[in-house]
């Protein structure tokens, strides 16, 4: 099952694609949020449904995408968890997961403009398999609980901003990953159930031009392991999101030039759908 947002940011409609219908979910939920994943999301839709109290959206097809879960209450992500990004980052593959966190309005429309943040010179994308919670998750006793407390999957680009990263860090990540927009997220949230989660393929292209191709086998820490990793230190609740690192092929590794105003990324993850940005300019509010 494909959930999704429709229309202008902060006023977004939640929708069921069924086949090529957009059926409006309003008469079981005001949001795709945490509350909703929660509570048989499948089940009851596939209930509403067949009841037929789903209506058709009108205009769906000309509406803005917004990311498909509401705002969570935590994003965290996974760095260097393929090995081979790992080496062209200068890094060894980690031996224990490496955690950093985004903040919750960096959670965008997939196709949303992303501001290049002032001074930047470094700015860089990074195609992601995004994790949405679905149960309060804590102290696991295994990775092969995690199955249960997944609602679904959803495309991620985990913008960064290299030199905030790692030359005016002061030892951690997170001031390269946090600018407004930093996570373009969508366009669906796939249900668990449809996803062969660690055989999907990946990519990103800068202008048409390809970056990155590969594949979630080649994680280096998988899902069920992250999410059990996770919840030995943190309580995910219904809704987070969990980004789960990035393959070879962005500009970190200096192959290809850093992003700039006007550039355009695509990224894709089969059976997850996919998503572009054009790049802008920071201007001042006026």
């Amino acid at each position: 099952m494909k959930f999704a947002r429709l229309g202008e940011s902060g006023s977004e409609i939640p929708v069921v694609i069924d086949g090529g219908r957009h059926l409006d979910l309003r008469p079981l939920t005001s949001d795709v949020d945490g509350r909703f994943l929660a509570d048989d999301p499948v089940g009851r839709t596939s209930a509403a449904i067949a009841a037929g109290l789903l209506a058709e959206l009108e205009g769906a097809a000309g509406l803005r995408i917004g990311a498909p879960i509401a705002r969570p209450s935590a994003v965290i992500c996974i760095g260097q968890n393929y090995a081979a990004h790992a080496r062209e980052s200068g890094a060894e593959p980690p031996t224990v997961p490496i955690i950093f966190l985004k903040t919750p309005n960096t959670v965008v429309g997939p196709n949303d403009a992303v501001t290049i943040p002032r001074g930047s010179e470094k700015t860089d994308w990074e195609v992601e398999l995004g994790v949405v919670i679905g149960s309060r998750t804590a102290y696991l006793d295994s990775p092969d609980e995690a199955d249960a407390h997944i609602a679904g999957y959803v495309v991620a680009n985990d913008v960064s901003e290299r030199s905030f990263q790692m030359e005016i860090s002061g030892g951690q990540w997170s001031k390269g990953k946090i600018a407004h927009g930093f996570n373009p997220t969508g366009p669906w949230l796939v249900t668990a159930d449809e996803v062969d989660v660690q055989n999907l393929g990946l990519r990103s292209f800068v202008n048409g031009e390809p970056r990155q191709d590969s594949n979630t086998s080649d994680m280096i820490f998988d899902v069920r392991a992250i999410v059990h990793h996770l919840s030995q230190f943190v309580t995910l609740e219904p809704g987070d999101l969990i980004l789960t690192g990035t393959p070879q092929g962005v500009a970190f590794g200096g192959r290809f030039p850093y992003l700039k105003a006007g550039d355009v990324v695509d990224i894709e993850i089969d059976g997850l759908g996919a998503q572009r940005q054009e790049f802008v300019a920071w201007e001042a509010a006026r």
